[in-house]
Order: C-alpha cells, then structure tokens, then sequence
C-alpha cells in the first residue's frame, strides 16, 4: 500500500513538474512577444519623431530663404515642436531602460532649446535683421535639430539591446525549467522500474521465496530506442576525462542525430570569436582550414553563440541542412555544437531534441574542462611572476 501510495505521488510530482514547466514556457514566450512588440512600437516612434525634427529643422530654414514668408512657417513649426515633444514624452513613459530614458530626456531637452532659438530668429525677423536671423537658423537651429536626432538613435538602441538581454535571460530560465523537468521525470521513470525482493532470512533452506520479476536498469532505458541511447550516450559524456573519449563520443553523438559531421566551436563567456576544437566526420585538414568565427557573423554556429538560441538551416539543392545547438554555462553560452545533418532530418524534432540533449550535457563537461584550464593558467601566471 505505501509503495503504491509513493508510485501515484511520485507519477504525479512528475506530470505536475511538466505542466509546470509548460506553463512557465508558454508564459516566458508571451512575455517575449510582448516585448518585441513594444519594441517595434517604440522604434516606430523614434523614426517618426526623427522625421519630424528634420521636417521641422527645413521649415525653420524656410523662414529666411526667398519667397517665403512667416505666416505659413511659423505655425508649421511651432505645431512639429508641440508634436515631436509630446511624442518624446510618450516614449520616455514606455522605455524598459534607464539609458533610453536618459537618452529621450536628452532629446526632449534639444527640442525645448529648438524652440528657443525658433523664438529668437523669429525677433530678429520682426525687427528686419534678416541676416542675424539666418545665422541663428542655420547654425544653432540646425545643431539642436541633428543633436535632438542623435540622442533619438542612442534611446533606440539602448531599448533594442535591453530588449536582448532580458530575452537571453528569460531563454536561460526555459533552459532551466526545462531540465529540471526533465530530470524530475527521469527519476520517477527509475523509481518505478520494478526491483527484486530479496529473499526472506526467515525461509527454510530450499524453500524458494517469491521474487517480483527485475528489469535492469540499462535494459529498461536501452529498450527506449534513440532516447535510450541519449540518455546512454549523456551518461558516458559525464565520465568523460581526456580529449580521445570526448571524440569517440561525437562518432556516438553523429550516428545517434543521423549527422554527417559534428563540428565543437568554443569561445568565452561574452567573447568576441569562436574557433574550432573538436570534430568527427571530417580530416583534420579540413579542421585546420576552419577561420575563428566573428560573434557577429552570419553564421549559425555564430548566431547560436551571440544569442544562446537554437539554429537550423534548413537543406537546399547543393547544400545540406544543419543543426546549431548552443553551448549554455551558468555564466553565459561558451560555444556551440554545429551537425551537418543527413537527407534533411534537420526539420525532425526528434533530431533537434536529441541535439539540445547532447548540446546540455556537454556544457558542462566542456565550462569545467575550460574552468580547471583558466585555474591552471592563472596559477602558472603567479608562479611565473614570484
């Protein structure tokens, strides 16, 4: 009775884990939605309202040019002048970042001195000083307006890059939620493998006791088929400890993912390049002609390791498909594992799951094996320096 009791409370600490972390990933995606869309929203604003400071910096010139008169350009300017602060304002109410609020307050601060010089080339006008009025036009004007537009750009990319952070964090916690759901539910799937009894001491000698049949752990999970042999291969990966094992394991990794070649790129933590340490499938000359990779390339291997998310590249004529998984440490993505994959099973999900599987349990094989390097490097530099 009480391990039946254990079995339905474990079943359900499991299913309630996995609802959980659902529920945490359907949340987290909205969440990033909504933030994306505030974003196009307030980048929207900014060029809107850079427009209209250089609509506004041209009617002012207008003022003094041939032709042309007040009556018409006053209030065309004095109106962009209410527009665009009242439209500064609304972005200052819905920026994320300190440094976009800052920027936009910046940008409010020009506007109010543009229309002060507006005001005064406007007196000089009035009182037939048509040259002091240009002058006053066509150079303070005109550097308000421009410093007015660069602050603008300034607050949109600090809203864009704080709109990156905050979704590499929240994929970071999906990551999280993720895992440990998943190990949750590996426990429990052990807890109920069936075990053999022991017999009982108080038996008589040739009196057979009854025995509950025994399923061996690795025959249950092998049985599984390919996620038996994930759960095999993650395993072996945590037993790791020379650069030979962890090799013979990417032939594993390969074969386990229908892979045709595996390639490991390994960075730092907020690094500006990759390069290449590790491969199976492919000669070592071809390794050795592999470039360090730029972060900011336009390469998967590269966009997983800037943005420590998944990457496929789907298989076109000429060209096979590819799966990019990142490496994620606790501190950060310290790299990434790039498959070439067969027949264009890159588009199965069984393949893209079998490698987000491989890519996490080599993360952490591949931050402490770059950790106990970083110590001994750091040991060798104070040795070196007594």
């Amino acid at each position: 009775m009480t391990s039946r009791r254990i079995r339905w409370t474990s079943g359900a600490a499991a299913l309630l884990a996995v609802g959980l972390a659902v529920a945490f990933l359907i949340y987290s995606e909205r969440q990033i939605t909504d933030r994306r869309t505030a974003f196009h929203t307030f980048d929207t604003q900014a060029h809107e309202v850079a427009g209209d400071l250089a609509t506004m910096r041209a009617a002012q010139q207008a003022y003094v040019a041939a032709g042309q008169g007040l009556a018409f350009w006053v209030p065309e300017v004095a109106g962009l002048i209410a527009r665009t602060t009242a439209s500064i304002e609304g972005m200052r109410a819905s920026a994320t970042s300190a440094d976009a609020s800052s920027a936009l307050a910046e940008a409010a601060a020009r506007v109010a001195e543009f229309s002060e010089v507006d005001a005064r080339a406007r007196d000089y006008l009035r009182g037939g000083e048509e040259l002091m009025a240009a002058d006053v036009v066509f150079t303070e004007g005109g550097e308000t307006a421009l410093a007015g537009r660069h602050q603008l750009e300034a607050a949109r990319l600090a809203e864009q890059q704080a709109v990156e952070t905050g979704e590499q964090a929240t994929r970071r916690l999906e990551l999280a939620a993720i895992a440990a759901a998943a190990v949750l539910t590996l426990l429990v799937v052990l807890l109920l493998i069936p075990v053999r009894a022991r017999p009982s001491e108080s038996a008589e000698p040739g009196e057979v006791s009854a025995e509950v049949p025994v399923v061996p752990v690795s025959a249950a999970i092998t049985s599984s088929g390919a996620w038996g042999e994930a759960a095999d291969l993650c395993t072996d990966l945590s037993r790791v400890n020379n650069a030979d094992d962890l090799t013979r394991l990417l032939g594993r990794t390969s074969d386990l993912i229908d892979a045709s070649g595996i390639v490991i790129w390994l960075g730092q933590v907020g690094g500006s390049t990759l390069r290449p340490v590790m491969s199976h499938g492919y000669s070592t000359q071809a390794v050795a002609q592999m470039p360090a990779l730029p972060r900011s390339a336009d390469n998967a291997a590269a966009a997983a390791y800037r943005t420590g998310r998944f990457q496929i590249v789907l298989a076109r004529p000429g060209a096979s498909g590819a799966l990019v998984a990142p490496l994620l440490a606790p501190e950060g993505c310290i790299g990434a594992l790039a498959a070439e994959m067969n027949d264009g099973s890159e588009g199965t999900d069984r393949a893209q799951a079998l490698a987000a599987i491989v890519a996490a349990q080599l993360s952490g094989v591949l931050s402490s094996a770059a950790g106990a390097e970083s110590e001994l490097d750091e040991s060798a530099s104070r040795s070196a320096a007594g």
